[in-house]
């Protein structure tokens, strides 16, 4: 019992008087403490949270060849809707023209599907058959 009372700050204060014990408290107040104020005897357990992103899946923009659509017209899609430069654009639309399909691009679903839907109007305000599709990569 006498050493709760020797360890409790009115006893230090009653032996020592008053200007000792700001002195101890201060000393007190500059030791570094473990994490969550306690006396760094426990062991402490850090856990984090970690998120892996997952990839989106690509989808291949297809240009399908006609024996109508001009190949002209093919090489202006290909540089205005895929951004290709007027040496790609040619040789993917010989690409498309030789093998029957060719590759325009590869993007997430939502991108893969506007650019066919803009290919597809094109075509028809242009009244020419041109398909284009996606397809998973």
């Amino acid at each position: 019992m006498e050493e709760a009372l020797s360890s409790h700050p009115f006893a230090f204060q009653a032996r020592h008087g008053r200007e000792h014990i700001s002195a101890a408290l201060v000393g007190m107040a500059r030791e570094p403490r473990a994490p969550g104020g306690g006396s760094g005897a426990g062991a402490a357990v850090i856990t984090r949270t970690r998120t892996e992103n997952k990839r989106p899946k690509l989808y291949r923009v297809l240009l399908l060849n006609d024996d109508y659509t001009p190949m002209e017209f093919v090489v202006e899609v290909l540089e205005r809707f895929f951004n290709k430069g007027r040496d790609e654009a040619t040789q993917i639309m010989l690409h498309v023209h030789h093998n029957g399909v060719g590759e325009c691009g590869i993007y997430t679903y939502e991108v893969a599907e506007t650019k066919v839907t803009q290919v597809m109007d094109f075509a028809v305000k242009n009244q020419h058959p041109l398909h284009c599709v996606m397809e998973e990569k």
